[in-house]
């Protein structure tokens, strides 16, 4: 991983990466993570059996690329902020836990197996943004034939903070040296969509400053 003096800005070096958790359900506001709920049992999703749950990803699963395939036309993308324990700190970027929502029908740890994981390779280090971690906003937008719209936005405080999900999970302030985590994302503006585009950001008005990454979808045939 390089660093720059500037805000201690990193460029993320994924073959550090060794484990990858996606942590699901994670949001403070329990009327907003009903919502997200009811969105994915809208399409078939099951109730998850605790909230928060944390499920193991492959770590080759994350990529930096600019476009990503998938199979057939039922997937769609989440922003999220993503937790990495690197140089013996903790440092926040942003990713896309984009998943196949009809697999997620079948089995949620199935789905997050399904689709690669596209990540901005800006990182932050957590100590410059953790006194006003909840001024921290993400958002994504969507490309659909060819139009652009805003399809979430919204505090990083609607999820719960990092060190307590890294308590949650693993019984510590911070996580496990190597480890990458998702941490949680945010309502869809007109429910979940498939795409072939997603457009992303982690903007801090603090420092003035703002992670993006975007990225196309492919889609391959299914043949059953």
């Amino acid at each position: 991983m390089q660093k720059s003096d500037a805000q201690s800005t990193g460029t993320l070096d994924l073959r550090r990466i060794k484990a990858l958790v996606v942590a699901g359900w994670t949001g403070r506001d329990v009327a907003a993570l009903e919502k997200h709920i009811r969105e994915l049992e809208a399409i078939g999703v099951k109730r998850p059996k605790s909230t928060p749950i944390f499920y193991r990803v492959a770590a080759s699963l994350l990529t930096t690329d600019d476009a990503i395939e998938v199979l057939g036309e039922h997937s769609s993308g989440e922003v999220e902020f993503v937790a990495y324990s690197l140089d013996g700190g903790t440092w926040i970027g942003l990713g896309s836990d984009h998943t196949d929502r009809k697999a997620e029908a079948v089995g949620v740890s199935l789905s997050k197996q399904m689709c690669a994981k596209p990540v901005s390779r800006d990182i932050w280090r957590f100590e410059d943004v953790a006194p006003h971690w909840d001024d921290l906003v993400l958002r994504s937008y969507v490309g659909v034939n060819g139009e652009r719209r805003l399809y979430q936005e919204g505090s990083v405080a609607a999820m719960r903070a990092p060190q307590e999900l890294f308590r949650l999970y693993g019984d510590a302030d911070h996580l496990p040296a190597g480890t990458a985590m998702f941490c949680g994302t945010l309502a869809a503006h007109g429910g979940i969509t498939p795409s072939e585009k997603f457009d992303m950001e982690l903007d801090d008005p603090v420092l003035g400053r703002t992670i993006r990454h975007s990225y196309r979808i492919g889609t391959l045939p299914d043949q059953g």
